[in-house]
């Protein structure tokens, strides 16, 4: 089964991820108070304090969604609630990440991106296939989540069909041009008797 191995992956990859991105934002945030930049006209110290902020946040963000790819390899089942909300947004985060990654870092974090977007939403396809409610077998028991069996009813040429109602002769009588419902009739069987 390719699940769990992919579920594997995917947590693994994403908590790699958010030490890489918490990291790479604090070293950001210390050079910025460091040197006294600025950009606009910004305070240094709000720079330097919200690059640390997005790095903390963007870490926690990305370790939660990889606990739950974790839980998903741990359980064999497929991410529920919060947990479907948080890989589908990662996966939204890749796909932009990657749109930017082309234009600013080029091809290979790119390909890093689309590789991990892949990987997201297989690891949700893959569980969303198998974990459909099963079908039962029709005219299954009542209850057994099969659909209801239609009765038999006759062919429509045999005698007991469309000609049956007219005397099985298949002409047509006075007032046989009138409204008609839009089901059939029920087709009923004459009970047998025993002498």
């Amino acid at each position: 089964m390719v699940r769990r191995p992919v579920a594997w992956a995917v947590a693994i990859v994403l908590l790699g991820e958010a030490f890489v991105i918490g990291a790479l934002n604090w070293f950001l945030g210390m050079v910025v108070e460091r040197q006294r930049m600025s950009l606009a006209g910004l305070d240094p110290d709000v720079m330097s304090t919200s690059s640390k902020v997005g790095g903390l946040v963007f870490g926690l963000y990305f370790a939660l969604c990889a606990l739950v790819a974790l839980l998903v390899a741990v359980r064999d089942r497929a991410p529920a609630g919060l947990g479907r909300v948080l890989l589908i947004s990662v996966a939204v985060v890749h796909g932009l990440l990657g749109a930017f990654a082309l234009s600013l870092m080029g091809w290979p974090a790119f390909l890093f991106m689309v590789v991990m977007l892949g990987l997201l939403v297989l690891l949700l396809v893959t569980y969303d296939r198998d974990a459909g409610p099963e079908q039962g077998a029709s005219g299954g028991a009542p209850g057994a989540g099969g659909a209801p069996r239609a009765e038999d009813e006759p062919a429509a040429g045999s005698p007991q069909g469309v000609g049956a109602e007219h005397g099985g002769t298949g002409e047509r009588r006075d007032g046989d041009e009138g409204p008609r419902d839009s089901a059939p009739a029920q087709v009923t069987q004459p009970a047998t008797t025993t002498p």
